[in-house]
């Protein structure tokens, strides 16, 4: 097992997982591998993209896009996705893939990590874990 950097050639592969992962019941999404293609690649290609793998036997298990935002006080890392392939689950891939964020993080003396994720998906209590908490004074809204 081996966290890298990721590359655009990850991308196809990455897709492949995103769809994997979302494409069910719980997060009733309808990823095809074009479109998650093209959703993942946009990440890859912002300014200050900050992404990674996780491979297991040179397999990509899972993944983390994410990029640096600029903020008045002091840059943070937006994390924009973070999969992990369904079988590889519950094996501290994820938190794998948040250290070595962090460790970005540390390295580049950046404030720390943001994200948004399902409130009503197993995702929170994963995040928790990890130590993120609820930014009460944070409203994430939308308009359709």
């Amino acid at each position: 097992m081996g966290i890298r950097k990721l590359e655009q050639v990850d991308i196809a592969a990455c897709a492949d997982i995103l769809c994997s992962v979302y494409n069910n019941e719980l997060w009733q999404c309808r990823w095809s591998k074009e479109v998650a293609i093209e959703y993942l690649t946009d990440f890859y290609n912002m300014k200050k993209f900050v992404g990674y793998v996780i491979e297991e036997n040179d397999m990509i298990c899972g993944a983390i896009f994410a990029h640096e935002k600029v903020w008045w006080n002091n840059s943070e890392v937006f994390v924009e996705e973070m999969f992990v392939q369904p079988s590889f689950q519950r094996k501290g891939y994820g938190t794998m893939l948040l250290k070595k964020v962090e460790e970005y993080i540390k390295e580049k003396r950046l404030a720390g990590m943001t994200l948004s994720t399902n409130r009503y998906a197993p995702a929170p209590n994963f995040y928790k874990k990890n130590g993120f908490v609820d930014c009460e004074h944070v409203l994430f809204m939308c308009k359709e």
